[in-house]
């Protein structure tokens, strides 16, 4: 099955936020840690989407979203861009996440892809981030040439509350 990868604007951010906030909840109930805890409900699932939108707005984030071919959304990844004048050459890449009946189809290789490929052709030319040490994703970054700066014991709670240490990465991004 193939994905379509498109930008969302603030307003297609709201317009969609249910369906977003879908995601959201299943990723984390299948045990991403993406910063939440196991328990996310709908409502607060949309209210940390619809917390995103003045950032889309204001350019300061930028969202890319993963259609499959029944049209709906199976995953995503954002990447903020440094406001401090000393760093407004890098970015953040953050929650890159897909769909667990998703994974396994290059859905999140193609968001990584897509998310460098935006962020070099608007000038960033070093992007950054981190993952759960060991977890999936992490291969998903190593074998898309990631570098490994470090591991952090103990940075984040799974969705269980366990603590687990996280992996930071870099890359310069080619347009």
């Amino acid at each position: 099955m193939t994905s379509t990868i498109t930008a969302l604007s603030a307003a297609a951010l709201r317009a969609h936020r249910d369906e977003l906030a879908a995601l959201l909840h299943d990723v984390v109930a299948d045990g991403s840690s993406l910063g939440f805890l196991a328990g996310l409900d709908h409502p607060s699932a949309a209210a940390w989407w619809d917390s995103l939108a003045p950032a889309v707005e204001d350019g300061s984030l930028a969202l890319w979203v993963s259609r499959g071919g029944d049209g709906r959304v199976d995953g995503t990844v954002s990447c903020y861009r440094e406001s401090k004048p000393n760093g407004r050459h890098r970015a953040e890449l953050r929650k890159l996440m897909v769909h667990p009946a998703a994974r396994g189809r290059g859905t999140a290789r193609a968001l990584l892809a897509e998310a460098e490929a935006a962020s070099a052709r608007s000038g960033v030319v070093l992007l950054f981030l981190d993952t759960e040490t060991g977890s999936g994703a992490e291969h998903v970054y190593r074998s898309a040439g990631w570098t490994e700066a470090g591991t952090i014991p103990d940075y984040a709670a799974d969705p269980q509350g366990r603590l687990h240490p996280t992996t930071l990465f870099y890359k310069h991004p080619q347009g």
